[in-house]
């Protein structure tokens, strides 16, 4: 896309009107880089009101004085208003051999090209052919600026992610990109063919080595393009275009200029979502549960966020809330949005450190990453702590045992995080359906043969076990409106104890009587036998575990 520039002295010596001028380079050579933006004829050396930078000058000096001071400055003050290069045409006033040393000199000294050219050469067919060039990279700039426009708008039409709108500027740039916060911690980058290990290791440092002047800013020494990334005074990140090769700055500025816009949108729109540091993590997160991306690269980009994945004890948690009676969307989404926000204070104040985010509607996942120094049990204990009382804040909309904690068995590698989050995750879907305890945390032993079932409530030969047990109790209570199958529950949860299942189910002993000998009929069991009930027991903690 930024590949059409304009033209250069080495390319306008390339055109044939001016190559059947027989052009030859007699001093500064090294400028034939020059960008020329016009084409100026003058003899005059009084240049300074009427030249802007980029002209290139024609002339044959007839006009130019004898004096060689004034030549010398002549060719300064072309060089200071930014002239592209100077074009003689030899004949009228000068020959090869009688070129003026000092105008030579001064061209050198300032890397301003002269071209002589030997033959008579109409000056307007250069300028025809030039600003034909200047024409053409002006339209392709009008083009790219609208490609531009156009692109981004659509992205922020559609409410991109910071992660597509850093790939887009990626694609459009063919160089490396990154999104980083206040801290210098990257929250996103395109690659765009270049190393991650490389454009990421050491980031925080080399990003606050680069002093940058304005919004958008420019610096040679480290080819660093960059732009402030926020609104109304909230200035929240930065974005970084890293090149090695000269780069058109105006066009990249106004491509980086409009994303960050964009980014800066977008973050208006959903500022009541999750932080871009959240999102980050979440997004990490979900790399790691569904394999989206290389371990290695997870570790690259968590440590480019200031968490430090390699070599530590990966501990994978889940912060389940227990469902509320007829919740709404909003109370859900605000009651996560808060135990989220309390978790990652529990991380801070407890100076752990962990990716955190969100995982589903009612879950917030960490993978908790424990130095050498870190011991695992008082890490949880105090976490676990730290996340109650937070909970038991009366500004909280949560209680304390509107949620549980599940934890996973501890890892040694990122490749092996998928299953210490796994198991917190399972964990956590059996214990929620638990009455509340006094442990501040589970594990896969906690719950015992709850966790086992809902290990395996998708297995079809567990549902077979469930009809064959319940079916036709299900069927009963479904076709009639009772409640026999919450009967047997009580009876079952108490021990067997008849009079206590009875206070438990507020009825009186012989009502409650009648309904176990009705589920007897129904189901063809004897309530007495200790085994029969032990399947009967099996089968609706089964249920509990298959039903949502």
């Amino acid at each position: 896309m930024y590949a059409t520039q304009y033209p250069t002295v080495g390319d306008v010596l390339q055109l044939g009107p001016i190559k059947q001028g027989g052009p030859r380079v007699v001093a500064g050579a090294t400028g034939l880089d020059r960008v020329v933006r016009w084409v100026h004829v003058t003899e005059l050396v009084d240049v300074a009101t009427i030249l802007r930078g980029g002209e290139l000058v024609l002339s044959t000096g007839i006009a130019w004085p004898e004096d060689r001071d004034r030549l010398a400055d002549f060719v300064a003050d072309l060089a200071k208003l930014g002239a592209a290069g100077l074009v003689l045409e030899l004949g009228r006033r000068y020959t090869d051999s009688s070129l003026p040393k000092a105008l030579l000199a001064a061209a050198e000294k300032h890397s301003l090209p002269v071209i002589t050219l030997a033959l008579d050469t109409r000056f307007v067919g250069i300028t025809e052919a030039v600003h034909g060039l200047i024409i053409d990279a002006q339209l392709a700039e009008l083009r790219a600026s609208d490609e531009v426009h156009q692109t981004f708008t659509e992205l922020a039409v559609e409410g991109a992610s910071p992660d597509e709108v850093v790939q887009q500027i990626g694609r459009m740039c063919g160089c490396p990109v990154v999104l980083e916060n206040l801290a210098h911690q990257v929250l996103t980058y395109a690659q765009a063919g270049a190393d991650p290990s490389d454009l990421l290791d050491g980031w925080e440092g080399r990003s606050r080595s680069v002093r940058t002047t304005g919004r958008t800013s420019y610096d040679e020494r480290s080819g660093w393009l960059t732009t402030v990334v926020g609104a109304r005074g909230h200035d929240w990140g930065r974005l970084v275009l890293i090149c090695n090769d000269p780069l058109p700055v105006p066009r990249l500025s106004m491509l980086l200029e409009r994303a960050a816009a964009t980014l800066a949108l977008n973050r208006l729109v959903e500022r009541d979502r999750d932080s871009l540091e959240r999102q980050t993590h979440r997004t990490l997160l979900t790399a790691i549960l569904s394999h989206g991306q290389p371990a290695s690269e997870v570790a690259l980009r968590a440590r480019a966020l200031g968490v430090t994945l390699d070599g530590r004890r990966l501990v994978g948690v889940v912060l389940r809330l227990r469902t509320a009676a007829h919740p709404t969307a909003l109370e859900t989404q605000a009651r996560l949005r808060e135990l989220t926000d309390q978790a990652a204070s529990a991380i801070r104040d407890r100076r752990l450190s962990a990716l955190i985010g969100t995982l589903d509607e009612h879950s917030v996942g960490l993978l908790l990453a424990l130095g050498p120094q870190d011991r695992e049990d008082a890490a949880l204990d105090g976490f676990a702590e730290r996340v109650r009382r937070l909970v038991e804040r009366p500004t909280s909309p949560s209680s304390a045992d509107g949620y549980v904690i599940a934890v996973g068995t501890s890892v040694g590698a990122v490749r092996d995080a998928r299953r210490s989050l796994l198991e917190a995750v399972q964990v956590a879907d059996a214990a929620v359906r638990q009455p509340g305890g006094q442990a501040p945390y589970h594990r896969l032993v906690d719950v015992r043969l709850r966790g086992l079932l809902h290990l395996l409530r998708d297995d079809a030969r567990l549902q077979t076990f469930v009809e064959r047990e319940l079916g036709p109790l299900l069927a009963y209570d479904a076709e009639r409106g009772t409640d026999l199958v919450k009967m047997l529950s009580v009876y079952v949860d108490s021990g067997r104890n008849k009079s206590a299942a009875a206070d438990a189910a507020h009825l009186s002993r012989p009502s409650f009587y009648e309904r176990l000998h009705r589920i007897e009929r129904i189901l063809s069991v004897d309530l007495d036998s200790v085994e029969s009930c032990l399947a009967l027991h099996v089968a609706l903690l089964a249920l509990e575990a298959i039903r949502p």
